[in-house]
């Protein structure tokens, strides 16, 4: 009898997987991911910020002088307010040095909520996430599951970044533009209301998670956030410069397609 959790690829799929560099196989021993809770529109109260370390001899981010708070009805926006607000947000430091704010892509009724970390400079001069040549891993990785994020329906992902701003000479964020960012991103979870998220490098993982588990830790099993279930991978800006780890990447993906499908 055939594994009914196994997912059967065709011809144009192995291509796609050949791109990334992957050979085709399957784990020995699953991981049977936990059952999530329904999913509701309501708004996760946001918890306290993680502290991440930060490097040695790194400035820390401070609010500027003109700083805005975020408007407490973030959580009751609907698509187009909320764009329109990230755009002229200036509630942290960031703001002083994008060229544009990175708002997200992709069908807002989607199943697949792809979630990276900060824009970086080609980000913020085209206003996308994951564009160049970790967009193109991406997509193919989306593509060898049958996924895309210029679909619609089924097949359609949404794709955002942790924070809408790029950090200053592509830095690591700091734990207060990640706290301030973060209403933006839950209120996007709460419109989509997906069923599953793929979070993508470490500070989109930690920030999700509340966790400072770096992701070979936080890999192969399911988890919560926003009460939607997230698998956690590597970036794919990550994954160019270690295309041995692009092996994990699939069986992460295979996880999160599992736990779509049942």
């Amino acid at each position: 009898m055939s594994d009914p959790t196994r997912f059967d690829l065709d011809e144009r799929q192995r291509a796609m997987l050949a791109e990334m560099g992957v050979r085709v196989w399957w784990p020995q021993a699953p991981v049977e991911a936990a059952p999530a809770p329904a999913v509701t529109a309501q708004v996760a109260q946001r918890p306290a910020p993680v502290q991440v370390p930060r490097p040695v001899n790194q400035v820390v981010a401070t609010l500027p002088d003109a700083a805005v708070p975020l408007p407490a009805v973030v959580g009751q926006m609907d698509w187009d307010s909320l764009q329109a607000t990230v755009a002229e947000c200036t509630a942290c430091g960031l703001c002083q040095g994008r060229k544009g704010a990175v708002f997200g892509v992709g069908e807002r009724n989607a199943d697949w909520m792809v979630i990276g970390e900060a824009p970086d400079e080609q980000e913020d001069l085209q206003g996308e996430p994951f564009v160049d040549q970790s967009g193109k891993l991406l997509d193919n990785m989306l593509k060898a599951i049958g996924l895309s994020r210029q679909a619609q329906g089924p097949a359609g992902v949404y794709v955002t970044n942790i924070l809408k701003c790029r950090p200053s000479g592509s830095r690591n964020p700091e734990p207060l533009e990640l706290q301030t960012c973060a209403p933006y991103l839950e209120r996007q979870v709460a419109l989509v209301q997906p069923k599953i998220i793929l979070a993508m490098g470490r500070f989109a993982v930690q920030s999700l998670l509340q966790s400072t588990e770096p992701i070979g830790k936080l890999r192969g099993r399911v988890h919560q956030a926003h009460g939607v279930p997230v698998v956690v991978t590597y970036h794919p800006a990550y994954l160019l410069r270690n295309p041995a780890d692009k092996a994990k990447a699939w069986a992460d993906l295979l996880l999160a397609l599992k736990t779509v499908q049942g």
